[in-house]
């Protein structure tokens, strides 16, 4: 029987390494729960089983986080992060780079932005970063100047010229694909564009360039760096095979990182 020991302990000890994990990501829709729905397929034959849950805003799933309901998310990028950790405190880290998704201009009323009205709506999010990228993108296609050294995060107060006299809709981001009826054009996330059925490179009349700040993270709780199903999850998303299904699927749109 003594001889069974170590056997047995060895048994034990090989179970206790190949069995699997199983945590929680959360997302946002569109292209961040599409991504992740494959990323989940890659991690499993490493151990690591990926159970995405998907949240229809900005807000919740930093919040979930920080209460433990789940371990990771993958919807955001570093200055939105930043922002949330200076106003709501969170002890939150990024772990990884995903994509990068440019800002797109939409439109039920105008092909392209010259014909924008003068005095017309533009709807914009209203949280602080993604508004004030909002407002660089309107910048950057030359339809209004901005306050310098507002950096990434200027606000309405900030417009300086506005020579079309544009009134700005501020909104939550989820809800402008469905406010388009209402405005004139409006600066919506690829997530949201894609989730509403738009297709960026088709429905946008205007794109943010591809050379921005806004690559976008996997973000775990401060303290689970070293998890062990860490380095999983971000080879998983780093994988050949998740940048040929992001190439494919969304063709030129949606941006690696890696």
């Amino acid at each position: 029987m003594k001889r069974m020991i170590p056997l047995v302990s060895a048994l034990a000890l090989m179970a206790g390494a190949a069995a699997a994990a199983d945590i929680k990501v959360g997302v946002s829709p569109g292209e961040h729960a599409e991504i992740m729905e494959e990323v989940a397929k890659i991690a499993e034959p490493m151990g690591l089983n990926i159970d995405v849950v998907e949240f229809s805003d900005y807000v919740v799933p930093n919040q979930a986080l920080a209460d433990g309901d789940i371990e990771a998310n993958s919807f955001q990028h570093e200055p939105y992060l930043d922002n949330q950790i200076r106003d709501r405190g969170f002890a939150l880290v990024p772990i990884a780079t995903t994509i990068t998704t440019p800002m797109g201009v939409y439109s039920d009323k105008i092909t392209a932005m010259d014909d924008f009205p003068e005095g017309g709506s533009m709807g914009i999010p209203n949280d602080p970063t993604n508004g004030g990228r909002a407002l660089l993108v309107l910048q950057q296609l030359g339809l209004i100047k901005l306050a310098e050294g507002t950096g990434l995060v200027p606000t309405v107060l900030d417009v300086v010229e506005n020579p079309r006299d544009m009134r700005f809709r501020e909104l939550d981001a989820a809800q402008l694909p469905r406010s388009l009826a209402d405005l004139d054009a409006a600066l919506i996330n690829t997530n949201y564009a894609i989730a509403s059925g738009l297709n960026p490179k088709e429905d946008s009349i205007a794109m943010e360039s591809a050379d921005n700040p806004y690559v976008n993270i996997i973000v775990v709780r401060e303290g689970d760096e070293g998890q062990d199903w860490v380095q999983p999850l971000i080879d998983a998303y780093h994988s050949p095979e998740i940048k040929a299904f992001i190439e494919e699927k969304y063709d030129g749109t949606v941006l690696t990182s890696w």
